[in-house]
């Protein structure tokens, strides 16, 4: 229900789930964020059964169905009437007692999943238009790589200092894939977004500008280098997180102009964003972005960039990056900055390991 509200899934699960057994906490997060990636083809079972459009049934109960729904039709380790009997106790608890019958009845109705979906759209639990830009840009096989991996849980990365037991090595040093519980000292971070820092080339002594610093990763990734270091965003709760306890911290907009001269070495840019390279970690991300809300991303993000390199230093190095997949986000708004441009990346699902990322390395003229 609070992820219809606009929650955000992963935040909402660590805060509700903690304490709970750890194998308990892994069947509630698997089935909430796996209702959210297969939504699309949810609903349309549901839609066979239903006799009335999804959008007039209670949100509740529609949150009951698609649970119920996709532990029915995409897992195999619960029985059916587990799944049937928790959907009604859901709708029971949540107040709605006269849909219990109803929900019932449904899930015990629901139809077999079809030998193939009818389009892109359903195939890959995508809205149309998203499927439809990434064909556009990506081409058809690289789309259905990104759709694809979207639909699977992620693999977990970590950043360790060192080795350790569970610990997978992969080619970005520092990063391991983890395939067993978190070892003492490493920290979740995906792979994609690991390999952001060390585009900036940074060397022991430089002056280090984080201009959206929070939750705090990457720069702690940064630090791993001796630096003088200033983290900076704008949200002040987000700064407080023990991630960046041990950083100079400044609670500032940087859409808006910052009081810093052209004093920072390297600067990093690891701009807010859409986000359509996480999906399969931020699944309801795909159901809440319009094409209208990308330009809205882009202009802030331009203004980001622009005054972040008001702050770059001469012979000043400065990597602007998001996890998004959207030229809007990443192409146009550099080439908006007018700044020299020496290299750009671009990390896909499907194709490379872990999230989506762009990044674009660029220097002070």
């Amino acid at each position: 229900m609070d992820v219809e509200g606009g929650a955000h899934s992963t935040d909402l699960l660590e805060r509700r789930l903690d304490g709970l057994d750890p194998r308990d906490a892994h069947l509630a997060t698997g089935i909430v964020l796996g209702s959210l990636r297969r939504q699309a083809q949810i609903d349309w079972l549901i839609e066979q059964k239903t006799g009335r459009p999804l959008r007039k049934l209670d949100p509740g109960v529609l949150v009951a169905l698609r649970m119920g729904a996709y532990q029915l039709r995409f897992l195999t380790r619960i029985p059916a009437h587990a799944a049937i009997d928790e959907s009604v106790e859901l709708v029971k608890r949540a107040g709605l007692r006269s849909a219990a019958g109803y929900v019932n009845a449904l899930l015990r109705r629901l139809p077999p999943l079809p030998a193939s979906w009818s389009s892109p759209s359903l195939e890959y639990s995508l809205p149309g238009w998203l499927w439809t830009r990434w064909v556009r840009h990506f081409g058809e096989a690289a789309a259905g790589g990104i759709a694809r991996a979207a639909l699977d849980p992620p693999v977990p990365y970590v950043r360790s200092a060192a080795p350790a037991p569970g610990l997978e090595p992969t080619a970005l040093p520092g990063c391991y894939r983890l395939s067993g519980p978190l070892p003492p000292g490493a920290r979740f971070q995906d792979i994609g977004s690991q390999s952001i820092v060390p585009l900036l080339e940074l060397l022991p002594g430089q002056r280090f500008l984080d201009v959206c610093a929070a939750p705090g990763n990457k720069t702690l990734q940064a630090l791993e280098t001796p630096l003088r270091a200033l983290a900076c965003d704008i949200s002040g709760k987000r700064l407080a997180t023990g991630l960046l306890e041990q950083v100079p911290r400044v609670q500032l907009d940087a859409a808006q102009p910052l009081p810093f001269g052209p004093v920072f070495d390297r600067i990093l840019v690891d701009a807010p964003c859409s986000g359509t390279g996480t999906l399969s970690r931020n699944p309801e991300i795909r159901w809440r972005l319009t094409p209208e809300s990308l330009e809205v991303h882009r202009a802030r993000q331009s203004a980001i960039l622009r005054n972040a390199l008001a702050y770059l230093a001469p012979a000043g190095r400065l990597v602007y990056s998001t996890c998004s997949l959207e030229s809007e986000e990443n192409e146009q708004v550099v080439a908006s900055a007018g700044a020299p441009v020496l290299s750009t990346i671009e990390r896909i699902p499907g194709r490379d390991e872990g999230e989506g990322f762009f990044a674009a390395v660029l220097s002070s003229g």
